[in-house]
Formats: C-alpha cells, sequence, structure tokens
C-alpha cells in the first residue's frame, strides 16, 4: 500500500483515530531536529511551535516594513514642507538637489529644467515617455554626464519625469554607486510623490 494511499484513508476516515485511541500512545516519530524520538502528540505541539515562530518572523518583519514606510512618510512631508521655502527658480534649482541629500541621503541627485537646460530628443522622448518614475542599473542615454566626474562609479539610477499638468517640464536624475538603492523592480511610490511635489513647486516659476 502506498503512503499516498494511507493518508488518503485517514483524511476519509477521521473517526478512526477515536476507534484506536491506544494506537495514538504507541505512535513514536522522529524528533524534527533530530535526536530522539517523540511522541505523536508532542510531534503536532512541535511543529505549532515551528510554525508560531515562523508567524512572529513574518509578523516582525511586517513591523518594521511599516515602520520603515512611516520613516518615508515623514521625510517626504519634510522634503515638501521645506520646498515652500523657495522665493524663486534659481533657489529651487538650488534646493532640490540639497535636500535629497539632507533628507533621503541620496548621494547624488541633479535637476534639469527644459527651460533652463533643454534636452537632447533622445532624453526628451525618454521623460515624455514615462509617467512614472524608472529606476536602471545604467544611465539613460547621456544623462551619465550630467554627474560629472563621479559618473563612472554610479551603478544605480532613478529618473523623476517632472510635469506641469500634462507637459514635461523637466526630469530630476537620483544615482548612487550602490547597485542596490535603486534598482528596476522597486517600488516607486515615494520617487513619484517627491516627482510631484517639485514638479508643483516650479509650475509658477516658469514661463507659461
Amino acid at each position: 500500500m502506498r503512503s499516498e494511499d494511507v493518508a488518503q484513508y485517514l483524511r476519509d476516515n477521521p473517526q478512526f483515530f477515536e476507534d484506536h485511541v491506544e494506537t495514538l500512545a504507541q505512535i513514536n516519530l522522529p524528533h524534527p531536529h533530530g535526536g530522539r524520538t517523540v511522541s505523536l502528540s508532542e510531534r503536532q505541539l512541535l511543529a505549532l511551535r515551528d510554525k508560531n515562530k515562523e508567524l512572529e518572523k513574518k509578523l516582525h518583519e511586517l513591523i518594521e516594513f511599516a515602520k520603515a514606510n512611516d520613516a518615508l512618510q515623514h521625510k517626504v512631508h519634510e522634503f515638501v514642507v521645506a520646498l515652500f521655502a523657495a522665493r524663486d527658480l534659481a533657489t529651487l534649482q538650488e534646493m532640490v538637489p540639497h535636500l535629497l541629500r539632507d533628507i533621503f541621503a541620496v548621494p547624488h541627485a541633479v535637476l534639469r529644467l527644459w527651460q533652463v537646460n533643454p534636452p537632447n530628443a533622445e532624453v526628451l522622448a525618454f521623460a515624455d515617455t514615462h509617467a512614472q518614475p524608472v529606476c536602471l542599473h545604467h544611465a539613460a542615454h547621456d544623462t551619465a554626464g550630467w554627474f560629472g566626474e563621479i559618473s563612472a562609479q554610479l551603478h544605480s539610477f532613478a529618473y523623476l519625469p517632472l510635469h506641469a499638468g500634462s507637459e514635461t517640464i523637466g526630469l530630476l536624475a537620483l544615482a548612487s554607486e550602490d547597485k542596490q538603492r535603486f534598482y528596476p523592480e522597486m517600488g516607486t511610490v515615494f520617487l513619484q510623490r517627491i516627482a510631484e511635489a517639485v514638479g508643483s513647486a516650479l509650475h509658477p516659476h516658469l514661463d507659461s
């Protein structure tokens, strides 16, 4: 008889152990962590304890994830509030990269506005094509040069298209030497909030 048949029989006949209570007391199983044998009931208890430990681990991970999200939300709020201090376009252009470094610890940030620095056709098409931030492990088109001499040491990039209504007004580029700082599969909700805040702050200072 196959073990699958025995398992199926026990599932189909749950009264079996009620009719053979003494059998349960006679069954000994290997300890899940090696060594001695244990009774069936003790083995079930050990299995429950292991399951509880796994659930506690998952709960801890969820709590840590929630804490990280809360911290990020606080930083985004701090960033947005700081933007209100700028009174002109020049101040905003200088302030945004500094805020990203100070608040989010982004080591390298470049803000390019089409009104001030008209892009080439490839960069313009790239920004117009993406409504949401894009994270890459390589520089998009010729944007590596935006970061100056450090560009050769950069291994992850985030590109945040900036919009005023339906119009693309520029591109905010973030970069890091750490390949895992920005990567294609990462969530971009907070990056999008940053892009929206910067776009809204810039809009009143741009030519119509």
